[in-house]
C-alpha cells in the first residue's frame, strides 16, 4: 500500500509540475487557494466513501443527500430560525440516519448496496425537489451568519477552512481506520465478509458502522457545500459528486472488491482529482468534458488495481 501512496505522490508532483510550466497562474496564492478549497469540500466526503468501499460497499446517492438535507439545513436557518450549532447537529445525525437506515436494508434484508443506494438517490433528490416544489432554496438577500460564515468559507493565513477541516478528520479517520480494532474488522469484513464472521466478528455491525461514519461525513459535507454555494437547486446540487468521492477512493488504492485501501491514499486521491480538474480549467479544455476526466480516471485506477492485485498474486505463487 505504501508504494502506491509514494506513486500517487508523485503522479502528483508531476501534474502538478507541468501545469505549472504550462499556466504559471497554478501557482498563484489565489488558485492555490481556491483549489485547497475544493479539496476540503470534496474530500470530506470521500473518506466516508473510502470507508464502504473498504467494506466492499458502495454509496451512489451521496449528491441527492446533499440536496435533501442542504435544502433542510437553509430552511431550518432562514425559515425557522434556528441556531445555526443546533441546524448543523440535526443535519448530521440525519446523515448518519440515511447511513444507518442503507446499513440495515444491507445487512438485515440483505439487498445490495448498489440497489439501496441507486433507490436513495432517486428518493432523496424527488423528496427534496418536492419539499421545495421544484425550486430553490437560498439565502435571502441581507441574510449573514459571520460566525457560521467563517467556519465554514472563511480562511486563514490563505489556507480554507474547509481544508483544515478536511485535514483533521482525515488523520482523526486515520488512527481510526489504521489503528484500532475497527479498522482491522473493517478489512477483514472486505477481504471476505464469510470467513469475518466466523471468526467472531459482528460483520453486520462494521457494515453499518462504515455506512453510518459515511452518513455523517456527508452531512457534515452537505453543510459545507451549502454555505459555499449559498443557493441549492434539488434538481441539479450535488448530482454526480459520488463521482467524485468514487474516483478519490479508487485513485487512493481503495479496491472496489473491498479490504484493501488507505486513509493517506484517499488524502492523495482527493489532491489529484483536484489537480486535474484544476488543469481542465487553466489549460482551456472545455467544462463540458470534465466528466470524461473522471471516468478516465476511475478506468486508470481500476486497471491500475487489476495490475497491482496480480503482481502480488504472481509474487505469492497465486494462479
Amino acid at each position: 500500500m505504501f508504494k502506491k501512496d509514494l506513486g500517487l505522490l508523485i503522479l502528483i508532483l508531476v501534474v502538478g509540475t507541468a501545469v505549472a510550466i504550462i499556466n504559471p497562474r497554478f501557482l498563484s496564492p489565489i488558485n492555490l487557494s481556491n483549489t485547497a478549497n475544493l479539496i476540503g469540500l470534496f474530500g470530506m466526503f470521500s473518506i466516508g466513501m473510502g470507508f464502504v468501499i473498504i467494506t466492499g460497499g458502495i454509496e451512489l446517492s451521496v449528491g441527492s443527500i446533499f440536496a435533501l438535507l442542504g435544502v433542510v439545513f437553509i430552511d431550518l436557518l432562514v425559515t425557522f430560525g434556528w441556531p445555526w450549532p443546533l441546524a448543523i447537529l440535526v443535519i448530521v445525525i440525519a446523515g448518519i440516519a440515511l447511513g444507518w437506515l442503507h446499513g440495515i436494508l444491507i445487512t438485515r434484508m440483505h439487498l445490495q448496496p448498489f440497489v439501496v443506494t441507486l433507490c436513495g438517490l432517486l428518493i432523496y433528490r424527488g423528496i427534496a425537489r418536492w419539499y421545495t416544489e421544484d425550486g430553490t432554496a437560498g439565502f435571502e438577500f441581507g441574510i449573514t451568519f459571520p460566525a457560521l460564515e467563517w467556519l465554514t468559507t472563511g480562511r486563514s493565513f490563505g489556507v480554507p477552512h474547509s481544508f483544515v477541516v478536511f485535514i483533521l478528520l482525515a488523520v482523526v479517520m486515520g488512527v481510526v481506520l489504521h489503528r484500532s480494532v475497527f479498522g482491522r474488522y473493517l478489512f477483514a469484513v472486505g477481504k471476505n465478509e464469510e470467513a469475518a464472521r466466523y471468526s467472531g466478528i459482528n460483520t453486520s455491525r462494521i457494515v453499518i458502522a462504515a455506512y453510518v461514519i459515511s452518513g455523517a461525513l456527508c452531512g457534515l459535507a452537505a453543510v459545507y457545500l451549502a454555505m459555499y454555494t449559498r443557493s441549492i437547486s434539488p434538481a441539479s446540487h450535488g448530482s454526480f459528486y459520488e463521482l467524485y468521492a468514487i474516483a478519490a477512493a479508487v485513485l487512493g488504492g481503495c479496491s472496489l472488491r473491498g479490504g484493501e485501501g488507505s486513509m493517506l491514499g484517499i488524502v492523495l486521491g482527493a489532491i489529484l482529482l483536484q489537480v486535474l480538474q484544476n488543469l481542465v480549467n487553466l489549460l482551456g479544455i472545455p467544462s463540458s468534458l470534465n466528466f470524461a476526466v473522471m471516468g478516465g480516471v476511475i478506468l486508470i485506477g481500476v486497471l491500475a488495481d487489476q495490475q497491482f492485485t496480480r503482481r502480488r498474486q504472481a509474487r505469492l505463487g497465486k494462479p
